[in-house]
């Protein structure tokens, strides 16, 4: 098993698309051969999005690969899974992201206390320009970085 609170997977493709706006800490229920997929890192969430159904918050569109010592009764890689979280934190969110423009994303997926936790957060789009000005930093960034370490 791995370290408590180590990440698992970090979706960086979130942080460029959205400003992130609000974090949540979620449980997630997974089937035995996700959770064994999950832990050796086979996930990704670049097209995943969150929303809550009928008083329960749902992961949609997150590819858990299936597991490879995994048996005929292995997991559809593509199915929807339940978050699990608190009702007044799910009242709170659902009244967060019913604001135009609002939405929820994963923006990590890590280890606590022996159990994979999901990192959600209420975001809003980022315009062309927010990304531009992004990209911008970045190069900015890993020039001064770079002029640091030739000193």
């Amino acid at each position: 098993m791995s370290a408590d609170g180590k990440d698992i997977v970090n979706n960086r493709h979130a942080f460029f698309e959205y400003h992130i706006l609000d974090k949540y800490e979620a449980g997630i229920a997974l089937l035995g051969t996700e959770v064994k997929s999950v832990m050796i890192g086979r996930i990704q969430l670049k097209e995943s999005y969150v929303a809550v159904k009928e008083g329960e918050v749902w992961l949609f569109n997150a590819h858990i690969s299936p597991y490879s010592h995994g048996n005929k009764q292995n997991h559809e890689p593509l199915r929807s899974r339940k978050l699990l979280l608190h009702r007044k934190e799910i009242e709170k969110i659902e009244k967060e992201t019913t604001q135009k423009g609002m939405t929820l994303v994963v923006t990590r997926v890590y280890w606590k206390s022996r159990r994979i936790k999901f990192e959600i957060g209420v975001a809003k789009g980022k315009k062309l320009y927010d990304k531009r000005e992004t990209i911008k930093e970045r190069t900015v960034e890993r020039e001064t970085r770079a002029q640091m370490k030739e000193r």
